[in-house]
């Protein structure tokens, strides 16, 4: 059987023909009586939450501590998940197309990591600052499916392990004025160096707020997908090459916001090789990508070597310490624990790091994934609901863009992260095209679906045909309130 969940690549000239005729069109929202009615049926049957929520604003700011859990027209608190389903505090199930961000490829709550993790605490509690079997173990276990990882060092999130590979590049190649070069629109967690470019290309600093100008300084941006445009990346390490070189490029193997963008099958085989042509590291940021789209994550589908890899999500499997750096043995011992003295090194820590219940999550996780064929799975769910999902907005004349790669759908009904910063013209839809896109968030909820900020899913092994289909009619439902020609 397959490693992969990706049945077929997109066909990325299509799909972005789609999407630019999405953004020059006008929208489709949702009619007017339908929008009252979703913020009526919030009003009534989410009363809990909203008071819960409310109450939060006062020691938490916005009422929630997770950028996810930000939905339209208030957060919901949720009270139980369990594999392809979550309820909320006043009673209401939902199909979680959220998975936690991604993590949870099993489903929520797997029972047989969770009786695993159980076990744990009863015999050694989540954490005792010293080495533990599983940290090992679960090593092992992720340089078994890539064995481009030599080395690993767990971190505790995709931000810290993004933070880690740029400080070992730098200590790499030792140049104090060199590059770090990501792809504009990608999200590298929020470091200082990386909120850079952040969900629409072009912005570079624009979301940069708080961070001195200097952090930036040596952060750039190409557009994504761009290899040899005036502002490709083969221009931009040209040009870095005569002031100061380039430490890495950073890179989404799918493309921006896991490939809300999508890059051609062939652009990491591009990189990869100006990469080595230009003497700089290639990072891949896999911290969805790893152990979602297969076992062998984008390294492994697309048959490239990257110089460092970030992990997140998967390798804990929902438990906490959703972080790792991993790559050549040369790259990744730079980063040894412990008090080196004067020996050239990039300091990473982190007291909950490698903890031993996610590193036994973690391994667990990954078993099951490989047992149950999870993967494939899941990216067979994500296939389904993409065809059928085409299928409504078709019969519904709609001009709403869905594809999937494997088991992450992308269902497009604004476009307002497409926008093209440069275009005067675009600025004054950004506002209307967020609204837009947080209307059909709410609307999804009403219908007992949660997803990704109401423009992605995340499939899991949890998807059973049965819910996919579920799944289907209750979109249907909500693409039936949107206003019409």
């Amino acid at each position: 059987m397959s490693d992969y969940g990706i049945s077929s690549y997109p066909d990325v000239d299509v799909i972005n023909a789609k999407l630019h005729d999405l953004v020059q069109a006008p929208m489709f929202p949702l009619r007017r009586d339908a929008l009252e009615e979703v913020l009526n049926w919030f009003d009534t049957k989410c009363a809990t939450s909203k008071s819960m929520t409310d109450e939060a604003k006062a020691i938490i700011p916005g009422g929630v501590e997770h950028n996810l859990a930000f939905n339209y027209p208030f957060p919901l608190a949720i009270a139980k998940a369990d594999g392809a389903y979550m309820w909320d505090i006043d009673g209401n199930q939902y199909i979680d197309f959220l998975q936690a961000g991604g993590p949870t490829m099993l489903g929520s709550n797997y029972p047989f990591v969770r009786e695993k993790v159980i076990e744990l605490l009863q015999e050694c509690g989540p954490v005792t600052g010293l080495f533990h079997e599983y940290e090992l173990k679960l090593a092992k276990e992720i340089q078994r499916h890539m064995p481009n990882i030599e080395m690993i060092r767990f971190l505790g999130s995709g931000t810290e392990a993004d933070m880690a590979a740029l400080r070992v590049a730098r200590t790499y190649i030792n140049k104090p004025k060199a590059k770090i070069v990501k792809m504009g629109g990608a999200y590298h967690g929020w470091s200082d160096q990386l909120v850079y470019g952040l969900h629409v290309p072009g912005t570079g600093t624009l979301e940069a707020h708080g961070i001195p100008k200097g952090c930036t300084d040596l952060t750039q941006e190409f557009p994504p997908d761009d290899i040899e445009g005036r502002k490709g990346l083969r221009a931009l390490l040209a040009k870095n090459e005569e002031k100061g070189g380039t430490a890495a490029v950073l890179i989404e193997p799918l493309g921006p916001e896991s490939g809300t963008r999508p890059l051609h099958q062939d652009f990491n085989q591009q990189v990869r090789e100006l990469c080595d042509q230009y003497g700089c590291l290639l990072i891949f940021d896999e911290v969805v990508t790893g152990f979602r789209i297969g076992m062998g994550g984008a390294q492994g589908y697309f048959n490239i070597k990257p110089d460092l890899t970030v992990f997140g999500k998967v390798i804990a499997g929902g438990y906490p310490m959703a972080g790792g750096i991993g790559g050549r043995a040369d790259l990744i011992s730079l980063c040894a624990a412990g008090v080196e003295g004067t020996k050239k090194r990039a300091y990473v820590g982190g007291t909950l790091s490698a903890n031993p219940l996610s590193c036994l999550a973690g391994y667990y996780t990954l078993q099951e994934m490989e047992r149950t064929d999870a993967c494939v799975k899941a990216g067979q769910a994500g296939d389904r609901l993409a065809k059928g999902l085409n299928d409504v907005v078709e019969k519904r004349s709609l001009p709403y863009v869905i594809y999937n790669t494997g088991s992450i759908c992308h269902v497009e009904t604004s476009g307002v992260m497409l926008l093209d910063i440069m275009d005067p013209n675009a600025i004054p839809q950004v506002d209307p095209r967020k609204h837009l896109m947080e209307e059909m968030g709410a609307a999804y909820e009403m219908e007992g679906i949660i997803t990704i900020g109401g423009s992605r899913v995340y499939n899991s092994l949890a998807d059973t045909d049965e819910i996919i289909d579920d799944a289907i009619e209750r979109f249907d439902r909500v693409f039936a309130k949107a206003e019409s020609l």
